[in-house]
């Protein structure tokens, strides 16, 4: 027996294919409706925090996509200020004195009046608003627990301690030119010898016969000093409290010691690029950013201490990182970011030339 076969009416025919159509246009629509953002930030925890448990939110709510442009802040500024003219990022986060160069060259957009942005310490907002802080932190000392134990050693407890012979070929120092680490230490030997950011002769001058000689290796950025600390290489470094706890994680033997000169102040803020391709958009993710609910995400799950003091510790690790930072405050040291913009060019060819080389 012939089976039939089975036929659509050209009636039928026609209101399928309609109905095809629309919804391919309709799938179009959406896919073009979804925006994309780039942001320039810190690579590694940092990126992992934001992108995992931060950016999610911000994405539903604006049926947007953020992509990270991972880099450290020397080398994200670079490439804002190369695409100067038409920017292929939509917001960056800077160390603060990269930020304030930045600010200086016309990068950033001023950000709009927001609840999050009035919210914020009033210290974590650049002048006229142009960049605002999102985490706060602070430079001092990570030194490796195991080895000091092994070997006896008292805990750090001053920068001049990275000059203590017992430490040669012992020390990681993150090169001036490209780390805020590096060069918040150099900027306290300088002040300890007497200088200022004005005037950085004393430190160049003391360098090669103080902390010069301990030096193992000049690094770029801290991302080789977890294994250096691992393998018993790096005794001691410039570091942050907040980096210093997420190596601990990981099991990484080290320790954060505060200086009895001080630390110095580290923020790292956002800024919205001027003239980027979604400015209304671009607004929208800076201000959540800085709202309570992503702060106390990264608090939670990257240590990072928020600039929002609405943002609340949910858990005893992350009341117990907001006291010592407040606790660390009172002695930290706030650098005069003008007079060392003013000289860092110089800086950095002085340090590659005579120190790096």
């Amino acid at each position: 027996m012939q089976r039939k076969t089975s036929q659509c009416s050209p009636a039928r025919r026609t209101l399928l294919g309609a109905a095809l159509v629309a919804t391919a246009l309709a799938s179009g629509n959406a896919a073009a409706q979804t925006k994309t953002l780039y942001i320039g930030m810190n690579g590694g925890l940092m990126e992992k925090t934001w992108a995992e448990h931060i950016f999610p939110a911000f994405e539903k709510a604006n049926n947007a996509k953020v992509v990270v442009v991972p880099g450290t802040s020397s080398e994200i500024l670079a490439k804002a200020q190369a695409n100067k003219d038409k920017p292929q990022m939509h917001v960056m986060f800077l160390d603060d004195g990269v930020m304030a160069r930045a600010v200086g060259m016309g990068l950033c957009e001023k950000m709009k009046p927001s609840a999050a942005l009035d919210q914020v310490f009033p210290t974590a907002r650049f002048k006229g608003d142009m960049a605002t802080g999102v985490t706060m932190g602070m430079t001092g000392l990570a030194y490796n627990k195991k080895m000091y134990a092994d070997k006896g050693w008292a805990a750090p407890t001053s920068w001049m301690d990275m000059a203590d012979p017992k430490l040669k070929g012992k020390v990681v120092f993150q090169s001036v030119s490209s780390s805020s680490f590096g060069l918040h230490g150099f900027l306290m030997f300088n002040r300890i010898k007497g200088g200022t950011e004005r005037n950085v002769e004393p430190g160049f001058n003391g360098w090669k016969t103080s902390i010069g000689p301990n030096v193992l290796e000049y690094i770029p950025s801290s991302a080789k000093l977890a294994e250096m600390m691992q393998t018993g290489e790096a005794a001691i470094a410039p570091l942050t409290p907040t980096s210093v706890a997420n190596l601990k994680k990981k099991g990484i033997p080290v320790e954060y010691a505060q200086p009895k000169e001080g630390s110095v102040v580290l923020m790292v803020a956002e800024c919205v690029i001027a003239n980027n391709s979604e400015p209304a958009l671009a607004q929208k993710l800076a201000e959540h950013l800085l709202g309570a609910d992503a702060q106390a995400a990264g608090l939670l799950h990257g240590n990072e201490i928020p600039s929002n003091p609405k943002a609340q510790a949910n858990d005893a690790e992350s009341k117990a990182a907001l006291a010592q930072f407040a606790d660390f405050m009172k002695t930290a040291v706030v650098l005069d970011w003008d007079a060392v913009n003013e000289g860092r060019p110089a800086w950095n060819a002085r340090w590659n030339r005579l120190i790096e080389r």
